[in-house]
């Protein structure tokens, strides 16, 4: 089975796959397209067919007249001709010859999803350093500032990835909530619990637009250590909790719902507790939560890397 396409990276963006079903009434490739896509209009697809556009497993492009016994799989290159340009620039903190390390901002997408493909850290790096093989180790959420890594090259991917696939990286994010009612900075307590404590969850992404939920009463899957680092008043006279997160392992939203959880929901998150409509980017009130620091041994050199985000939060305390 074929799963990666001959073809190349293209103004830093890659080609996506489709899967063509060999069961079902279409008689051609580009039938199923057009059933499939139906955000396009019929004659736009066969169109890009009929260009050249859409390539079977050897990279060669398929026809009008290609069937899904002749292809598993067909790839192609997105298009977003209205994306919108996102004024949120991102900042490259370190680069070497196998790593990149970059300063996400709020609501930059860290790779290409939904209406975001230009206007991502991946497609601008790529485009940035003219560099086709960069690949991000990790993501963090659009709405999620901070630092966010990258590889240079194919060789050295799987190296840089097997660091977070087995938990050898330290990981420090902040937050801001508001100060929940009854919180005594004397006693130092949450939920009942004294800090620093350590929440462990059992959650569950059932993907899609359905939101990441806590299941009591099975195995955790989840682990995140909690302290406060100061209380006070913000900028816009709000009593505030600044928190420092230490999450060991990297569930969806594991941040976001673990807080809520505690009565101590993020600022600015429009998901947790409740799932508000939909509306445009408030730059006004960002999702108060930022990857500060990366730690880790570089699986390369050998060197003791440290990384940290030179971004703040601005619902943070005033000193």
């Amino acid at each position: 089975m074929t799963t990666r396409p001959r073809l190349p990276v293209r103004d830093g963006i890659g080609p996506t796959r489709l899967r063509v079903p060999s069961g079902g009434t279409w008689a051609t490739v580009a039938d199923y397209m057009v059933a499939t896509f139906t955000h396009l209009a019929p004659d736009e697809v066969l169109r890009r067919v009929d260009a050249g556009e859409v390539y079977g497993e050897d990279g060669r492009a398929i026809d009008l007249r290609s069937t899904p016994a002749d292809h598993e799989f067909v790839w192609y290159y997105r298009q977003l001709p209205d994306e919108q340009v996102l004024p949120y620039r991102e900042t490259i903190l370190y680069r070497d010859d196998h790593l990149v390390v970059v300063d996400k901002p709020h609501f930059l997408p860290t790779t290409p999803s939904g209406r975001y493909l230009r206007e991502t850290a991946l497609v601008r790096l790529r485009v940035a350093l003219d560099n086709p093989h960069i690949t991000p180790v990790h993501r963090l959420d659009r709405p999620t500032a901070g630092l966010v890594m990258f590889t240079a090259s194919p060789d050295v991917r799987g190296a840089y990835q097997s660091l977070f696939e087995r938990r050898h990286v330290d990981k420090t994010y902040e937050a801001v909530s508001a100060a929940p009612t009854g919180w005594d900075p004397t006693t130092r307590r949450l939920d009942g619990r004294a800090l620093p404590l350590i929440r462990r969850d059992h959650l569950h992404s059932p993907g899609g637009p359905q939101r990441t939920v806590i299941r009591p009463g099975l195995e955790p899957n989840s682990e995140t250590e909690i302290d406060v680092l100061a209380h006070g008043t913000n900028r816009a006279g709000r009593t505030v909790l600044h928190t420092v997160l230490r999450p060991r392992t990297g569930r969806m939203h594991q941040l976001r719902v673990q807080l809520a959880a505690l009565g101590i929901p993020i600022l600015g998150d429009r998901r947790y507790p409740q799932l508000l409509p939909e509306a445009p980017d408030d730059d006004a009130l960002p999702l108060q939560l930022l990857a500060r620091e990366l730690v880790f041994t570089d699986p390369i050199s050998g060197a003791e890397r440290r990384f940290r985000s030179e971004r703040t939060l601005s619902e943070a305390p005033v000193p």
